[in-house]
């Protein structure tokens, strides 16, 4: 159900369903159908007019057949609900006891936390709010205010069709789980419920506190169900009738024309002071020196929460562990009220000393199952499914950066020539022995011109001079074949 559709537009819709569901399908007239929910004939007649105008889609949720009998008198018509595509729409089922046992607004808050639930979806005050709205008057369409939501929460706890995990989803927000029936028996006859004596009235409060947010319609009527023991009596015209104005009851001459507060007659509280249980006292036991410095009214919200979750089932010994383990955290450097201003210890004991922390099992505290001591199951599994999402998470952040081209590496070097080392000057060639002068007259008589050349080429000028003269050699060194035209 959307935005466009009012609160009992919800209700009508769930019990057309849950009557469609007959052989004969759902034939109950308005009467009877706001007899069923406990709304007024003009309410469910609003709704079945929402319902059966097509929306900005052309799709409406009701749709009306007109019946006739065989003699043409009008039958109750037959109304039946738009089928729904479970391939592509999406849906959550709701008793239909919910429908005749929660008032409008309440099971659209029911309807939601529902659909959150089955899809594990985690829900703030702020989208709650979203989807609460004025009905009527100035602000219609705008969300209610927060302390008419808590009111409307609070409200449906009551009736045992929720149950609020204060504090134990995420990010130490309230968890809230829907029931399929409510936890305790819903008496729809008022005439069954026990009777009890009446409460004295409360004190006027300076603002009214209205629980949906917005003044009722007058142009709904009355319920279709009349209560004659409600109806007001007719108006006394005679003296000594009904009184419409407030009138003094003391004497006007009392108090000489003078205007009086009624603060100033009320002096300082002298009832009895506030007093805890034995049991509060014995779960209170960890922060006993921090009692005195805490305000009697944080005290008493302190009791009445301790008293709270002991009638949850919740053990004293379980308390005391819990309040006693994160006390001795919060006083490892220093006393709590070093580190905390006055009151504020008493605020900690209700936000953080007594909340259970852990998964929505009730034997999980701090992620460990309080009766063998062992790591909580669920708490794991569901620790280890964060850790895979924030690897996936990671793994594509990773792969969505860009690629960074890496420059193609140099070419290598070429490979350098073996260094050869050359003696410099070179070694003379060897001569072998010196030869005897006739030796050498007998060389000298007998050399040719190439015998002479090839001693320049095999042994040098020097070896040559001084084997064949430098008469024979010199005419060879002027040649530039040999030494390329330099003179000796």
């Amino acid at each position: 159900m959307g935005a466009q559709y009012g609160d009992a537009a919800l209700s009508v819709h769930i019990k057309i369903a849950a009557l469609g569901m007959r052989p004969e399908g759902c034939r109950a007239r308005v009467a009877t159908l706001a007899e069923y929910l406990s709304l007024s004939k003009s309410a469910v007649e609003r709704a079945l007019t929402q319902l059966t105008t097509a929306g900005s889609d052309g799709i409406a949720e009701v749709t009306t057949e007109r019946k006739t009998s065989r003699d043409g008198e009008g039958e109750s018509a037959l109304r039946t609900v738009r089928p729904i595509d479970t391939d592509r729409e999406l849906f959550v089922w709701l008793p239909a006891r919910a429908a005749t046992s929660l008032p409008p607004r309440q099971l659209r808050l029911y309807a939601v936390i529902s659909y959150a639930q089955i899809r594990r979806m985690p829900l703030t005050l702020a989208e709650l709010r979203a989807v609460v709205r004025h009905q009527y008057g100035d602000s219609a369409g705008q969300p209610l205010g927060e302390r008419q939501v808590k009111r409307l929460l609070a409200d449906l706890e009551a009736t045992g069709w929720i149950t609020i995990h204060h504090r134990q989803g995420p990010r130490g927000r309230h968890a809230y789980e829907a029931h399929l029936r409510p936890l305790h028996p819903v008496l729809d006859d008022t005439a069954e419920e026990p009777t009890e004596p009446p409460a004295p009235a409360a004190p006027a409060t300076a603002t009214p506190d209205i629980h949906d947010g917005s003044a009722p319609r007058t142009a709904d009527g009355s319920p279709s169900r009349d209560d004659h023991r409600t109806d007001r009596l007719g108006r006394k015209d005679e003296l000594g009738g009904l009184i419409r104005r407030r009138r003094d009851a003391g004497s006007k001459a009392s108090g000489h024309g003078e205007k009086r507060s009624n603060k100033a007659a009320a002096g300082p509280y002298r009832g009895p002071g506030l007093q805890l249980s034995p049991r509060v006292w014995q779960v209170l036991e960890p922060v006993h020196p921090e009692l005195p410095g805490i305000s009697p009214y944080v005290l008493r919200r302190i009791g009445q929460e301790i008293g709270r979750q002991l009638s949850a089932g919740v053990g004293m010994e379980r308390l005391t562990t819990r309040l006693l383990t994160r006390y001795s955290r919060l006083t490892a450097s220093g006393p709590a009220t070093e580190r905390a201003r006055r009151g504020e210890v008493g605020r900690w004991i209700l936000g953080a000393g007594l909340p259970r922390h852990g998964c929505r099992l009730d034997s999980c505290e701090d992620g460990t199952t309080w009766s063998t001591g062992e790591r909580c199951a669920l708490c794991a599994n569901i620790a280890a499914t964060e850790q895979a999402l924030a690897a996936a998470a990671a793994e594509e952040a990773r792969a969505q950066q860009p690629v960074v081209a890496e420059p193609p590496p140099d070419p290598p070097a070429p490979p350098r020539p073996p260094v050869t080392w050359l003696r410099w000057p070179p070694p003379s060639p060897d001569l072998g022995p010196e030869p005897t002068p006739d030796e050498r007259e007998q060389a000298r008589a007998a050399a040719t011109d190439d015998t002479v050349r090839q001693a320049l080429d095999q042994l040098g000028a020097p070896a040559a001079i001084r084997l064949y003269g430098r008469a024979r050699v010199l005419p060879h060194l002027t040649d530039p074949e040999h030494d390329g035209g330099t003179p000796a």
